[in-house]
């Protein structure tokens, strides 16, 4: 039940997310991508909600709306195991 939400300002912060994203249900963690070597933001974020109805409902309301001056863009994460099982299905082929 994660959002990958992308095309954020650099200013935003965890607050800022769980604020917007409380509107749309429990938030249970956010994740906000950092440089690990500079510490700058990357523009990106994982956003864990409590149900997979919260998570829909908060991609519908939130995906495309202008936010901090940018477009949001706002979709359903990929997990690792999802993209690794791709990854596995393709090969077997």
């Amino acid at each position: 039940m994660s959002i990958y939400v992308s095309n954020l300002s650099d200013e935003v912060e965890e607050d800022d997310l769980k604020k917007i994203f409380s509107e749309h249900g429990y938030v249970n963690n956010i994740q906000l991508s950092m440089n690990q070597k500079t510490g700058e933001k990357k523009g990106f974020a994982i956003i864990e909600m409590e149900t997979d109805t919260e998570e829909a409902a908060a991609i519908r309301a939130l995906r495309g709306i202008e936010w901090m001056g940018r477009s949001l863009k706002v979709n359903r994460a990929r997990t690792k195991y999802s993209i690794s099982e791709i990854c596995v299905d393709s090969t077997t082929n």
